[in-house]
């Protein structure tokens, strides 16, 4: 599934009773892989000036913030895992 956003892009994460985040704009910092678990959503590693740590997103879950500049994408920014073998 191809992602929507961009690494550099600042979006804004969807407010969730279940999901207790910090209130304001997010970096995307990382484009995921394609999880083993079956999801319609790509993924996001994701990081909020008002948090230390970063998060894990759904793109289900983010909106283009109005300050959503996005960046050149490079190479290093995907990840890739290795193929596991049966």
């Amino acid at each position: 599934m191809e992602h929507q956003f961009a690494v550099g892009q600042i979006v804004a994460l969807a407010p969730s009773r279940f999901q207790a985040a910090a209130p304001g704009d997010y970096e995307i910092l990382r484009l995921m892989p394609a999880s083993d678990v079956s999801t319609d959503s790509p993924r996001y590693r994701v990081k909020s000036v008002n948090e230390r740590h970063e998060r894990v997103v759904r793109e289900s879950e983010l909106k283009l913030s109005v300050e959503g500049s996005p960046r050149e994408a490079q190479p290093e920014d995907r990840i890739s895992l290795p193929a596991i073998e049966p």
